[in-house]
């Protein structure tokens, strides 16, 4: 007997679509945030701080970008309880979403530093700015520019990832389609629409992103 695709029977789990989808928003928004701002710390740290703090940040980024985001995760929400750290399966899935996307952005940062001109840092010097004003208001604007396009995808792909933390109980929207399909048993038609939801949101957001970023570094 064929298969009978039936989307109806989800119409009735609206309410659960859009509570992960918000999960799944709210995430991305916090890792990225973070993720970001700790990185621009962490590039110029890597570009211009001394020895050890160098070496502990590069070995901080291997570390990250060459070991399975499954396996951090489970780290941090399996593992650390054994060292008396416990944390909330949401507080976890924020955790590893944050310092992979830092390890990953830190290297995009550090490429966009280095592609300023060094002319940028004399002649902040020669005019009597501090280092760090130069770096604030001089330098990272335009690395910032140079790179955000890789940014940008860096951020998509974060958000593609965070399906993996319904691996821990988030109630995200892979959590969710998971929980209606268990319900359902209408596998097809439950991850055939999780499938556009997360192929819309990553285009939406890329889309808001570089519409941002083209207002954003307007004349640079």
């Amino acid at each position: 007997m064929g298969y009978q695709l039936d989307f109806g029977a989800l119409a009735g789990y609206l309410g659960l679509f859009l509570e992960g989808l918000g999960v799944t928003l709210g995430l991305t928004a916090i890792a990225a945030s973070l993720g970001v701002g700790l990185s621009i710390g962490g590039a110029a740290t890597a570009r211009w701080g001394r020895g050890w703090a160098r070496a502990l940040v590069l070995a901080y980024v291997e570390l990250i970008r060459n070991t399975p985001f499954i396996v951090q995760m489970f780290f941090i929400f399996f593992g650390l309880p054994a060292l008396g750290v416990k944390l909330t399966a949401l507080e976890a899935a924020v955790l590893a979403m944050t310092i992979n996307l830092t390890a990953y952005t830190i290297e995009i940062l550090r490429a966009g530093i280095e592609a300023v001109p060094k002319g940028q840092h004399e002649a902040g010097a020669a005019l009597g700015i501090r280092p760090s004003s130069v770096f604030i208001w001089v330098v990272m604007p335009q690395a910032l520019a140079n790179v955000y396009p890789a940014l940008v995808s860096q951020i998509v792909i974060t958000m593609l990832e965070s399906a993996v933390v319904s691996q821990i109980a988030v109630t995200d929207l892979t959590h969710v389609a998971d929980l209606i399909q268990s319900r359902t048993y209408r596998a097809f038609e439950t991850y055939f629409v999780i499938t556009v939801v997360y192929l819309v949101l990553a285009v939406a957001l890329r889309r808001l992103l570089v519409r941002a970023g083209r207002r954003l570094f307007a004349g640079r």
